[in-house]
């Protein structure tokens, strides 16, 4: 997938998150992107954060923190060495 349609997409869900209450939207825009988003996707959205993440909502930033602050309760899938959930 092209990476301007990640990025749009993954502003998007945070934009979203943004708008509905409480502090929580970093958290809530990693789950979606881990519950709906092929490992594919999620990989080639940290490798752009990890380049410095150009065009990335602030929240989407924090959002890969969390994602990676719990890799340690995910499993490897060993054709990406992407983290997904158990």
């Amino acid at each position: 997938m092209s990476p301007d349609k990640l990025i749009r997409m993954a502003n998007q869900i945070a934009t979203f998150f943004k708008s509905q209450p409480g502090d929580d939207a970093p958290a809530k825009v990693a789950a979606h992107i881990t519950d709906f988003w092929e490992p594919r996707m999620r990989a080639q959205l940290r490798a752009h954060a990890d380049a410095g993440g150009a065009e990335l909502d602030d929240v989407v930033l924090m959002a890969i923190r969390v994602y990676v602050a719990h890799s340690d309760v995910a499993r490897r899938d060993p054709a990406l060495g992407e983290l997904t959930n158990p």
